[in-house]
């Protein structure tokens, strides 16, 4: 298990396109990958999960990752976070 916390630094947060890409990048590796906030916990390959966080811009996600290609799909993610989800 590995984790990690990143801020949402994109001006419109988690939103949908964000949370897309971010459930794509989760799909691609053999790892179980939570997403917890201040407002709840998602399973990061559900669009609709990571939207209920309603992560705005400056949200803390703390990332965990279990499973066989763990920290690939950890640093995966956390470099999709701080890129801004290729936003803005």
């Amino acid at each position: 298990m590995v984790e990690a916390t990143v801020q949402v630094t994109n001006r419109l947060g988690l939103h949908l396109r964000a949370a897309t890409k971010l459930a794509e990048t989760a799909r691609r590796f053999n790892a179980q990958i939570t997403v917890t906030t201040d407002g709840g916990k998602a399973d990061a390959r559900s669009v609709i999960n990571l939207m209920m966080l309603g992560a705005a811009q400056g949200a803390r996600l703390k990332l965990r990752a279990e499973g066989e290609e763990a920290r690939a799909a950890l640093d995966a993610v956390r470099r999709l976070v701080e890129e801004r989800f290729g936003e803005d």
